[in-house]
């Protein structure tokens, strides 16, 4: 059925809890969802055409005779690696990486914006700590080129290097990443991220003392206004360890505070910016002071480890993941000598709460009446404004109900690649691939199971909802067919 327009939720879309520094790397958190994507053309990508064979996607990209059976890239997905959103000039995921940077200056910190996302299984997972079991590996959530690489599903891929290369005490890394996920307003299979780490060396520090340096450079940061709450301990020794074979309890301390100071200085200025924003479109708009909050968190490659929530608009959001790097990531980068910390976070989820806007698509937008909104702001900050919306489109639900095999099971997720086992992401990939931005988001409605012949049928609904144009009830029905269709020759399910 075909509905008329609502209004969009934007605080329901922004409120959604992410994960902290990322998805794949909490054990606790690996099966919920983060951010993810579908693509886009001329304004708006509705169905996705594949790359021609002889054109390629990029001279980086691997050979088809290096694929194997575990490959699972669709055309969507390798049609997506060259639009680079982070360094589209005026773009609003690009303008939000450059916010960030200016707080952390060059030559301090040196930024490294141009990396390849095609990485190695090691690199991705086991030089991070993920053990051999963790769902992040899984075909199911993450994209293979083969068994022994993906495409990247955090920034976090290149941490071990960048370290090793040692260029700097600082580094920001902003890359786009990839993860099979649910299909909604806030979340798509191609997203963005910025990865940020400083260290301090213990050969280099005055008579070797770390804290002291550290101190020092803490003393050294601006202040700022706003209202945090810190109510844990810096470490605990079940929740939040300290890594006590390598580090002090002073050095923790030290470096536990200039991570909070550089990470409170950047949510301040995206914030204040974010006001001004609402100030200068909204002359009723009520000005509050800025509160945020520490939370403990658990990541593999940090320890102690935090997550940042701000209160916003009545909520509190989580923006970021951080911790101190646990000492195994540095002596891999053959740093024995050196301790620092790290931090994480999604660019659109900062892009959406600063520019309040309210589907995720959009950032794949062609649209002139999206991008020239943010026209000259990259050169200018200040004429940073609210995303005003244009008018939103029908949207048309359409339910599909099916009989999954008797062998299979809903859990699904395991490490073999001929694994027959159903998965939800297996469903929202094949609506992508079919309907690409048309679709706004999907549901499970129903789950059965039969009292007789214990056979599991689920029910999904799809709401087909164009960001351009209304979509006619014939336009959904052929999309919502092809969905059908390859649903049972991709998943081997029974319609009903």
């Amino acid at each position: 059925m075909c509905l008329g327009a609502n209004k969009a939720d934007l605080h329901q879309v922004i409120t959604a809890k992410p994960e902290g520094l990322n998805r794949a790397s909490t054990t606790a958190k690996a099966s919920q969802t983060q951010i993810s994507t579908i693509t886009s053309s001329a304004y708006l990508r509705e169905s996705i055409k594949p790359i021609p064979e002889e054109s390629g996607i990029h001279p980086l990209w691997p050979s088809k005779n290096e694929y194997d059976e575990w490959y699972n890239v669709p055309a969507t997905i390798t049609n997506a690696i060259s639009e680079r959103l982070h360094v589209q000039k005026d773009h609003p995921i690009s303008i939000t990486r450059s916010i960030i940077e200016s707080k952390f200056p060059q030559p301090l910190f040196k930024y490294y914006n141009e990396e390849f996302p095609v990485v190695s299984t090691y690199r991705n997972f086991d030089s991070l700590g993920f053990p051999a079991d963790h769902p992040g590996r899984s075909k199911t959530d993450t994209y293979y080129i083969n068994k022994n690489t993906v495409l990247r599903t955090h920034t976090s891929a290149h941490q071990r290097e960048i370290f090793k290369e040692n260029k700097s005490r600082g580094f920001l890394i902003s890359a786009d990443v990839y993860r099979r996920d649910a299909i909604d307003r806030s979340h798509y299979p191609v997203f963005h991220q910025m990865e940020g780490a400083q260290t301090w060396d213990r050969n280099e520090v005055p008579n070797g003392d770390l804290a002291a340096a550290v101190w020092k450079d803490f003393e050294a940061l601006p202040k700022h206004s706003m209202v945090v709450e810190d109510p844990n301990p810096t470490v605990h020794p079940e929740r939040n360890p300290l890594q006590a074979e390598h580090h002090s309890m002073e050095e923790v301390e030290a470096m536990a505070a200039h991570l909070k100071r550089s990470i409170e200085l950047v949510v301040a200025e995206i914030f204040t910016r974010a006001k001004a924003a609402a100030t200068a479109s909204d002359p009723n708009y009520v000005d509050e002071p800025l509160k945020v909050r520490w939370i403990e968190a658990y990541f593999p490659f940090t320890s102690p480890s935090w997550e940042l929530e701000v209160f916003w608009q009545g909520d509190w959001l989580e923006v970021l993941g951080c911790g101190i790097v646990k000492q195994d990531v540095l002596d891999g980068a053959d740093m024995h000598q050196q301790a620092g910390w790290a931090f994480g976070m999604g660019l659109e989820r900062i892009a959406m709460l600063m520019f309040e806007i309210p589907d995720i698509r959009l950032f794949w937008s062609k649209d002139q009446r999206f991008l020239s909104q943010f026209e000259g702001v990259s050169d200018n900050l200040d004429r940073l404004r609210r995303f005003i919306p244009f008018s939103k489109y029908p949207a048309c639900y359409k339910d599909v109900a099916f009989w999954l095999r008797s062998s299979s099971s809903s859990a699904g997720g395991g490490l073999s690649a001929n694994s027959r086992d159903f998965h939800e992401n297996d469903v929202m990939e094949i609506v992508r691939d079919v309907g690409g931005d048309v679709v706004e988001d999907v549901k499970q409605t129903d789950s059965f199971t039969h009292p007789k012949t214990g056979r599991r049928s689920l029910c999904y609904r799809i709401n087909y909802r164009s960001l351009e144009r209304t979509l006619t009830n014939e336009e959904a029905n052929e999309y919502h067919e092809n969905v059908r269709q390859a649903l049972v020759k991709q998943l081997g399910v029974e319609l009903r």
